[in-house]
Order: C-alpha cells, then structure tokens, then sequence
C-alpha cells in the first residue's frame, strides 16, 4: 500500500492546494475511466489490471518459461516504452547487476535502444557463443534503432541456428494487425504478442510489451498484475484522500508556484532505471505546448556528492519526491574497529539500514531548509506487489496530471521532429529536398 507524505511541503502551498482542484481532478477521473478526454482512445491502460487478456497472459507465462529453459540470454530489443517498464521492474525487484546474481534463467540484455555502435557490438560478443533467444518490441516495425538491431540479431540467430532454428527463438511484440514487424512475423512464422492500440508505449509496461522479458527473468508477473489491480481499485476511489489525486494537485500547485523540475529521487540502485521508466511517462506525457515540469532524476546517497550542491544551494526552480522503502531484504551490521580509525565505533553493531534512514531524515529536512519543497512516496518493502502497486500509482496520477495541466497526456507531437531530420541526412526516399537543406545548414 503506497502512502504519501506530504508533510514538508508545509510552507510551500497555499492552503487551498487541494481543494481548490478537486473538481478539476474529478473531471479528470472520469475522463480518464470514460475515454472522453483528449487521447480518450489511448487510455486502454486505465483499467488494465482487472481486464487484461488472461489467454495471452498465458501465452506469455508459456514462452517466458520456454525461454527459461532453452536460453542462456535473452535479447530484448526496442526503445523508449518498449524497452525501459521491463528493465525497470527486472531491476528493481532484483539488481543492476542481474545477470551476474541470478541462480537461473537467461541474462537479459537490451538491445536497439541507441545507435552507439561499440554498445551493440558488445551485446553481440557476450550472447554470440551462448543459446540465446530475442524478444523484439515494435509498433510498427520501423522505428530506426530497434529495426537495425533486429536485422543484425536475425542474421546472428539464422547464421548460428539456421532459419527454421531461429524462426522457434524469435518473439515478436507488435501490432495485433499491421505494421512491417507483423508481416514479417506472420511470415516467418514467430510467436506474436501484442502492442495493444489503446495503450501507448510509456504506459505499456503490464502488457505483454513489459512482461514477456520480465516474466523471462523469474519475477512472478501475476503478483505484479494483482498489486497493479490492487491500485487501481483504492485510487478509483474519488477524494481529497485520495493519494493520486493529493500527488496530482500537490504537483500542479508547485508548478504555478514556479517550481519547473521535478526530481525523483530513490535510495536504492536497484530503482534506477525505474526513475528513467518515470522520466519517460511524466516527460512524454506532460511536456507539450510549452508546458510541463522537467522530470530529473537522483541516486542518494551518492548524488548527495555531486548534484546535492545545486539542490541544497542552487537556483529554487525544483521540489523532490522521494521513493522510501521502510524494510530492507536483508541486514548487514556495522562491525567494531579497536583502534577506530574513521572515528564510527559510535554506529557500532547498529545496521546499515539505521544510517540509510537518518541519511535520508537528514537530507530531507537540510533540502526543506534549503527551500526545496519535499513529498515522500512510502512503501513497506521492495517486492513484487508494491512495485506493481507503485508502476499504477505512477500511471494514473500522470493521467490525471497531464488534464490538470491542460494537455493531452497520451500523445507525443514532438518526438517526430527529430525522426524527419534524420531520415532525410541518411537519404531516405522521399527526403531529398529537407536532405539538401539540412546538409546546408550543417557546413
């Protein structure tokens, strides 16, 4: 159960930050649980947890476990969405150093992400003498990064299992209908899973998009899905006690203050690609039209040594919220030094999570102090469940953030600026003419 202190924003708001919105956050739930707001067609992710095709659900648990026992690695490549839920949740409720700790199952590695040409070629030289097997993630098919790394890791599979062997290695995750990635999976005759359409990327992590690799790498995808039900049935609930809707409000209150930055901060590496999974719902769904606050991220305590200046003292345009987890998986006490070198036998037999705690008590109020406004996101531990509890939180209260805002959350206009100019530098067809105005204004 996810619990929200709101506590040191005390000073920071006017009294009337709540309800001053309630009617506003109460339109955006029934937009959000009718589909009749803007992007209403892509709010397929709104009730999910309870409506999810359990036939597919099935599908996926099979091929995770087929995956399980004839694979040594499993590429998974994509980008954006269809990559970073699934990393986030196998890193969270495991390690960064996964594949170095896990006792059975694949190593995930993922793949067509980027263009670095030096990071894929590393990808390559750890599964090339290894059975391994691919799950590819794409809408369409097209998208530059992931269809390059798809034609290269197809080639690899063919050339080491010939084409009916790669053919039983190759899953594809892609539009129920359409798209070059279903042609060619229908084709070739690999196991398709599917991008639903009313679902977009960043909110796509409890569909099969997230959950083939995370169930592939041992975690019990059902226990996720029932923390996310569980969520999403106490935040249906409308209300000032709401948690949702108190983050929501508490948010936009901030950002009309002039507060521009929003920093995630979290204790624990494991949650670090979970914070840039959290970058990429709060930064695509709310930053358009000239709006938005900049999601930003921390690793504490070891950012307290490099950005911890520029919160305590730097220019006051950013409030912190903060992921605690109360209990940790296992203890680690501080041993005694006879000659007490580095001046600690006072934390003698005391456990490490002890002086985690105060860290985080001490860095808490000094930031306060500072004139950083604070909200802390609590939970009782790092398992299965909370995290699926935490993905929904983040999902629904992004929802209702994007109408406080007054944009609409689930689409991304300005994503394909970038892809346009691209397209025409590497002289795709039809470019030819934004081709020699872009080489011009490069020289």
């Amino acid at each position: 159960m996810i619990h929200l202190d709101l506590s040191k924003l005390s000073g920071f708001l006017p009294e009337d930050w709540l309800s001053s919105r309630t009617d506003a956050l109460s339109q955006a739930r029934d937009m959000l649980s009718t589909g009749n707001g803007p992007g209403g067609s892509f709010t397929g992710w709104v009730h999910l947890p309870r409506d999810y095709d359990r036939a597919e659900f099935d599908r996926i648990q099979q091929a995770a476990q087929r995956i399980r026992t004839d694979s040594q690695a499993l590429v998974v490549i994509g980008i954006g969405g269809s990559y970073l839920g699934a990393r986030a949740v196998v890193e969270a409720l495991n390690s960064p150093n996964f594949n170095l700790t896990r006792t059975s199952g694949p190593a995930i590695y993922f793949a067509g992400n980027g263009l670095s040409t030096d990071a894929l070629l590393e990808v390559i030289d750890l599964v090339k003498d290894k059975d391994f097997s691919v799950n590819v993630i794409s809408k369409s098919g097209t998208t530059t990064e992931p269809a390059v790394a798809f034609r290269i890791f197809k080639a690899l599979l063919e050339e080491k299992y010939g084409k009916e062997g790669a053919r039983s290695r190759i899953y594809a995750t892609t539009d129920a209908h359409k798209g070059a990635l279903k042609g060619l999976a229908d084709a070739e005759g690999y196991e398709t899973f599917v991008v639903p359409d009313a679902v977009g990327g960043r909110y796509s992590v409890l569909t099969a998009v997230g959950l083939l690799p995370i169930a592939a790498a041992g975690v019990d995808i059902q226990a996720l899905m029932a923390g996310a039900q569980t969520a999403m049935e106490s935040l249906d609930v409308p209300g000032t006690e709401n948690p949702a809707w108190q983050y929501a409000a508490a948010r936009h209150a901030l950002y009309t203050s002039g507060k521009r930055v929003e920093i995630l901060a979290a204790y624990e590496p494991s949650m670090r690609f979970f914070t840039e999974w959290w970058k990429q719902l709060y930064g695509e769904s709310e930053g358009k039209d000239g709006k938005g606050l900049f999601p930003a991220s921390v690793e504490f305590t070891a950012d307290l040594h490099s950005m911890g200046q520029f919160i305590q003292d730097g220019e006051r345009i950013m409030f912190e919220t903060v992921i605690r987890f109360e209990n940790t998986r296992r203890t680690l006490e501080i041993p005694n030094d006879p000659d007490n070198v580095d001046g600690l036998n006072f934390l003698s037999g005391k456990p490490l999570s002890f002086v985690a705690e105060q860290a985080l008590r001490g860095t808490l109020l000094a930031h306060v102090d500072g004139g950083v406004p604070n909200l802390i996101i609590g939970l009782e531990q790092r398992d299965t469940r909370s995290l699926g509890g935490l993905i929904y939180f983040f999902e629904y209260a992004c929802g209702l953030s994007g109408y406080l805002l007054g944009v609409n959350p689930f689409d991304q206009p300005g994503v394909e600026a970038y892809k346009k100019n691209m397209f025409a530098l590497l002289g795709k067809p039809g470019y030819e003419d934004q081709k020699a105005a872009l080489e011009a204004r490069l020289h």
